[in-house]
């Protein structure tokens, strides 16, 4: 018999390395990730507590996602797994000039990857978010990651952690999906 151990958070943060998702969970929380501009910096999940107004809820830091995760590329399973117990996906995709790749084929590898693992993660709570956009001089790279949000009818967010641009509506967009789901659950569990 084998126990395994899942991760388990309110809300996780996805995308792949280096879309800033370390940054943004020091921003929103008390946590102190590992942050370097190289790939898999993040070698393990880190958890935070955010707070937002008088609620709290817990944000999960999933290590970076790469095309082939589903099959063990990168650290690919083992966080795949991790995701699994989270009520709700907030995708980070590097719009920046910087990150050498297409930000809207980073939004359609991280999706493929999910189902790949699971069909049970595709229909999981999503939000996306266009993440540095302080560097980012091609509006079109933005407006891709928003075109792919809004074909599958997703919540759309633009941030950078640096600045702080978007970071506090990022906070209470994630709090309000949360606790309005969670209200949601308790009035059709009572009747």
């Amino acid at each position: 018999m084998r126990l395994e151990l899942k991760l388990l958070a309110d809300a996780g943060l996805i995308g792949f390395p280096n879309a800033g998702k370390s940054t943004l969970i020091s921003r929103l929380s008390a946590a102190k990730p590992k942050i370097a501009d190289y790939p898999f910096t993040t070698l393990e999940p880190g958890l935070g507590v955010v707070q937002a107004g008088d609620r709290t809820f817990v944000l999960a830091d999933i290590p970076g996602l790469i095309a082939g995760a589903h099959e063990g590329h990168g650290l690919g399973i083992q966080f795949l797994r991790h995701v699994e117990r989270t009520r709700l996906l907030v995708h980070l995709v590097d719009v920046s000039d910087l990150s050498g790749r297409e930000p809207g084929d980073d939004f359609d590898v991280i999706l493929e990857e999910l189902g790949q693992f699971s069909v049970e993660l595709t229909k999981k709570p999503m939000m996306v978010v266009a993440s540095k956009i302080d560097v980012c001089q091609d509006q079109s790279r933005i407006e891709a990651v928003r075109l792919k949000a809004a074909e599958r009818g997703l919540p759309f967010h633009e941030i950078s952690s640096v600045t702080g641009v978007g970071i506090e509506e990022l906070r209470y967009a994630i709090s309000s999906h949360l606790f309005s789901h969670a209200e949601q659950d308790k009035i059709s569990v009572g009747t």
